[in-house]
């Protein structure tokens, strides 16, 4: 997938402006930027639903403006938490709603050999076979979510974007989606992704690349271990933070102000003192 030089004006407001982007297969991108940074109308170009207003956008192979967009989406698999599907379904019919890429069941419609056979593997590769007859309207958000991924996978689509996809979820929910998400990308080594978040913790382990959106404009897009910075991360969102990482995963905390004093860590406790104000 590849978008260059490319603006996005709605009602005379600049969107986007002169934006690179260059995913390659295997590639998994993280997209992060404060709200209104541009990172969903990004996301629909790169999923055939958008057209640029200028520059070019290619989406596995195909320039958008001549190409048929419905055709071309059949090969993106997208994942949405507020995608509205039937709530009567069941977790199996779900994930086959992803070969007809309807919110529902059609009437008539019956999936073949193969189509039954790929949902079957997919709702084991994301951990859902125990719930496979359960209806969507009884699962938790995690559960649903993980859902959601296996309908995305469900065409054998070459590029996967993510929609803040840990939207709503717990800790362990959270987790176990990301864990999900790890052991596809490892399965699937051709697979491209392209993942939108505001968190550093909703990464996955196996992010490869990342690019940060300030105002419509990129402020930093590379391998993930040279845009993730304190200095970077910091200046998109206008607030100094310092990011770490451990066990291959992301963590961003707010630098302590001036005025704040940090002592040395106890054992149990970590206090916060304020500077004694200067008496005139």
């Amino acid at each position: 997938m590849s978008v260059t030089g490319v603006d996005f004006v709605r009602d005379g407001r600049e969107i986007l402006a002169g934006i690179e982007l260059h995913v390659r297969a295997g590639e998994h991108w993280a997209l992060l930027g404060a709200n209104g940074a541009g990172k969903s109308t990004l996301l629909s170009l790169c999923g055939a639903v958008k057209h640029p207003t200028r520059g070019r956008v290619e989406v596995l192979g195909y320039q958008l403006g001549r190409v048929d967009m419905r055709e071309l989406r059949g090969w993106i698999g997208h994942v949405d938490p507020r995608q509205p599907l039937d709530g009567r379904l069941t977790v199996e019919q779900a994930v086959l709603t992803g070969a007809t890429g309807t919110n529902g069941w059609l009437p008539r419609w019956k999936p073949s050999a193969a189509e039954l056979r790929r949902a079957d593997e997919l709702v084991e590769l994301l951990g859902m076979a125990p719930l496979r007859d359960a209806g969507l309207d009884t699962l938790s958000q995690g559960e649903r979510g993980r859902t959601l991924v296996a309908r995305a996978l469900m065409p054998e689509p070459h590029l996967l974007l993510l929609d803040e996809p840990s939207t709503g979820l717990d800790l362990a929910a959270r987790e176990r989606l990301l864990t999900a998400l790890d052991t596809l990308r490892a399965e699937h080594p051709q697979l491209a992704s392209v993942l939108v978040t505001h968190h550093l913790e909703e990464l996955p382990a196996s992010t490869t690349h990342a690019l940060l959106l300030k105002d419509g404009r990129t402020l930093s897009a590379g391998p993930v271990e040279a845009v993730l910075t304190s200095a970077n991360v910091s200046a998109c969102f206008d607030h100094p933070v310092l990011i770490t990482r451990s066990l291959r995963r992301w963590t961003a905390q707010a630098q302590p102000a001036e005025h704040a004093v940090l002592p040395d860590w106890q054992p149990d406790e970590l206090v916060v003192r304020k500077a004694s104000p200067t008496h005139r």
